[in-house]
């Protein structure tokens, strides 16, 4: 079996730089890195994986942590997880994704902690015990969204304007004439769906307009999909509140299910109801006739930029909290238009 010293040999180079290439624990020449890969592969190398850990105390893993018992792999997520791991890749990591729920991880057989350097923690709650277990470690975090009040200013964090974001949403439905606008939101305990329903909020006490409270209406932390959430909300609330005539939705699954509650009420798409989502999933859009106005967020470099902050707490001497905000781009489509009389 070929050795570092077997490699360092045939590449011409030191057994320090060979470990190097592989380590990426300095910067190392294209040239050279080039010369010892293709060493190693002529002569079948492979790097002792946990030698190199136990020798380094480190695991040259990163954790991507996700809520279990309300995930939905969606284009979201998996736009995402593609901007971690091109950055993830590209400093010589790998990448742990974690979606236990709570109720599994209190198995004996899962209590050990897992093998990461660093994690990243997505979908941020109220009262977020992994956030205050990661600090009590002292494992770097980073987290996508903003994290609860206490710890807003001891973690670093990376997130879209989620307020910003749903005020301008509703400017634009009030612009167009709207003044019903029935909001289908993240879950409560969410810290996006605390953010995005200030947005709303704000939006319509400063165009003159009393927030509705029984026009905000939340998913469920587990159970319910999102398009059946989505359908069956509005189609309750289509009934008993015949006046709205626009519905912002939380995802363009959710967005979906609206769909066919105006379909199932014989509501004409944007006539009759505009319908907006905080998404813009191109893997859904043949499914909406007319397509889907939204929001661009940029998941891929929500993941990446969220590595990038990973990658400082692990390589910096003085640990320091940091925001990072990811711009939104609003993407008109067909779906959303003046209102008009439901006879009409």
């Amino acid at each position: 079996m070929a050795t570092i010293d077997d490699v360092a040999k045939a590449s011409g180079v030191s057994k320090g730089t060979v470990s190097s290439v592989f380590s990426k624990k300095r910067p190392i020449s294209k040239e050279v890195t080039e010369r010892v890969l293709a060493a190693a592969k002529s002569l079948h190398y492979k790097p002792n994986y946990w030698a190199r850990s136990l020798a380094s105390r480190t695991t040259r893993i990163l954790g991507l942590n996700i809520r279990g018992e309300s995930l939905e792999f969606g284009q979201f997520h998996h736009s995402l997880l593609n901007g971690v791991l091109r950055v993830c890749y590209d400093n010589g990591y790998r990448l742990l994704v974690n979606t236990l729920s709570p109720a599994f991880l209190s198995q004996v057989e899962n209590i050990s902690s897992d093998p990461v350097d660093g994690e990243i923690l997505l979908d941020p709650i109220e009262s977020d015990g992994r956030i205050e277990e990661r600090l009590q470690s002292g494992m770097p975090i980073v987290v996508i969204g903003r994290p609860p009040g206490p710890y807003e200013a001891q973690v670093s964090y990376v997130d879209n304007d989620n307020a910003g974001m749903a005020a301008q949403v509703t400017r634009y439905l009030i612009e167009l004439g709207h003044t019903e606008i029935l909001f289908l939101n993240a879950p409560v305990s969410r810290t996006v769906s605390e953010d995005r329903g200030a947005g709303y909020r704000n939006a319509l006490a400063l165009a003159g307009l009393r927030p509705k409270p029984e026009l905000m209406m939340h998913k469920p932390l587990r159970g319910e999909t999102a398009h059946a959430f989505g359908y069956e909300a509005a189609l309750a609330k289509l009934i008993a509140s015949p006046d709205i005539t626009a519905v912002i939705a939380d995802t363009d699954m959710m967005a979906l299910g609206v769909y066919k509650a105006a379909e199932r009420l014989g509501l004409r798409i944007p006539e009759q109801l505009s319908v907006f989502a905080f998404s813009d999933d191109s893997v859904l859009s043949p499914e909406f006739s007319p397509p889907l106005t939204g929001t661009r967020l940029h998941a891929d470099r929500l993941g990446a930029e969220a590595l990038q902050l990973l990658l400082e707490q692990l390589n910096a001497a003085q640990k320091s909290a940091k925001r990072v905000l990811v711009p939104t781009e609003l993407v008109i489509r067909g779906s959303c238009a003046a209102p008009a009389a439901r006879g009409s």
